[in-house]
């Protein structure tokens, strides 16, 4: 397997929204994505094998804050660090439009991503209550930020 990390534009839409919607239990449409992407500071980076999608991050950075709007990376190839090369990406393109700090919100029960986040020297700074709304109920969402600071992501990555 051999993944190309690259910018993902319009034509890629629909096959991201695919995927937000099999990892997710409220998935975005083409047209969420789209409309997003149109804003100031917003920007899709994809993970492909070929011309197979094998994840995303959209994300945005306004004054000198970067977001994470969201992430997803299939499920037959989970655990291969495409996440985390996605989150790189993220980190490299927020500090080179000055960004100073790199902010998420993840679902309290997603341990393997907040394993992936802690790695990357995020930390908890809040927690929002019924944050998530899932089939089986509302879930709470930690909120977590990472300090764009040349040492800490150069010792990262």
């Amino acid at each position: 397997m051999s993944i190309d990390i690259g910018p993902a534009g319009e034509s890629d839409l629909d096959a991201v929204a695919a995927l937000h919607t099999t990892s997710f239990d409220t998935g975005w449409s083409a047209d969420t994505f789209a409309e997003l992407l149109s804003s100031a500071g917003v920007y899709l980076w994809q993970a492909r094998d070929g011309a197979v999608l094998s994840g995303f991050v959209l994300a945005r950075i306004v004054a000198d804050e970067a977001e994470i709007l969201t992430i997803a990376v299939a499920e037959p190839v989970r655990g291969q660090r495409i996440g985390e090369r996605l989150m790189e990406q993220v980190v490299i393109g927020a500090l080179a439009q000055g960004g100073v700090a790199l902010f998420l919100e993840v679902a309290e029960d997603n341990q393997s991503a907040i394993s992936l986040y802690d790695r990357m020297g995020f930390s908890e700074v809040g927690r929002r209550p019924a944050y998530y709304q899932r089939k089986t109920g509302p879930i709470a969402a930690l909120t977590m930020r990472l300090a764009l600071s040349e040492a800490a992501v150069v010792k990262h990555l």
